[in-house]
């Protein structure tokens, strides 16, 4: 077996691979207006109790109860 191969241009490109093409660029996405955003907030331990009572869904039941003020200041 020769110790250099029979052709130097087939070996040198058995070196490279084949460049792959670049991914097309992600469709902006609009901001969601209604999405959600995490914060953080003090309330008192009675109110937060008050809507844990029925379990899980007390973080929507405290959005729809603060957002049903907000319509309400309209």
């Amino acid at each position: 077996m020769a110790r250099r191969p029979e052709n130097p241009l087939d070996a040198a490109e058995a070196l490279f691979k084949p460049a792959k093409k670049a991914a097309p660029p992600a469709p902006e996405r609009p901001s969601v207006p209604t999405g959600r955003e995490t914060v953080s907030i003090r309330i008192d331990a009675d109110v937060l109790a008050f809507f844990q009572e029925d379990g899980p869904g007390w973080q929507d039941r405290i959005n729809a109860a603060l957002r049903s003020v907000m319509d309400a200041g309209r």
